[in-house]
């Protein structure tokens, strides 16, 4: 069921596993019907876009699964065709709010199934480790820290980029965009992961 009310500026959530998956993904775009968003992602219309995001999310994600989207849903006058496409998304969706995101947006969010707006950032606590969600990269600790689990490691979007590594020396920043992934979300069990490896390279 739909949050009701406006979504708070921060949250911390302590997360408990218990045969699920915990997903995070940013800038899906829903319906952006503008060649530098589905062009440049090898897309040769936006509703090939829009139905290739769904597909390809619908295999990595069950009903049962928990997945954080770091802003920027849907774009375009046409909001209720990108709301169609939202709501066919598997999972218990949680939203954290982009630029994009406008008061109308959060409205129609707050209507849709299985939809949680949180607000504009949030921090997820998993295995020890702790993140900070947000759209825009945030610094949240010192680029040199190894300790990681002394560490709070800032999950984002924002920037379209393909390097998940991109703002990683200015301070443990991970970015976690559909199009870093292969228009795929991305399990935390493997973001963590890429980030140990990341780490094992540079020290």
């Amino acid at each position: 069921m739909a949050n009701v009310g406006m979504p708070q500026i921060f949250q911390t959530v302590n997360i408990r596993r218990d045969k699920m998956s915990i997903l995070i993904t940013s800038d899906l775009h829903l319906n952006h019907d503008k060649d530098f968003i589905y062009g440049s992602r090898g897309y040769s219309t936006v509703k090939e876009m829009n139905e290739d995001i769904v597909t390809k999310w619908n295999m990595t994600i069950d009903n049962k699964d928990t997945i954080y989207v770091l802003g920027d849903i849907m774009m375009g006058k046409d909001i209720e065709t990108a709301a169609h496409y939202w709501n066919k998304l598997k999972g218990d969706k949680k939203i954290i709010l982009g630029n994009h995101d406008s008061k109308k947006k959060i409205e129609l969010y707050q209507t849709c199934p299985n939809t949680e707006v949180i607000g504009y950032g949030g921090i997820i606590k998993y295995k020890g480790y702790r993140f900070y969600l947000s759209h825009y990269p945030a610094l949240c600790g010192n680029a040199d820290d190894r300790d990681l689990k002394s560490c709070t490691i800032n999950l984002c979007g924002h920037k379209h980029t393909k390097n998940a590594f991109e703002d990683w020396n200015l301070g443990k920043i991970y970015h976690i965009e559909l199009d870093t992934n292969f228009m795929y979300p991305c399990d935390l069990d493997l973001i963590l992961f890429n980030i140990k490896e990341k780490m094992r390279n540079d020290f």
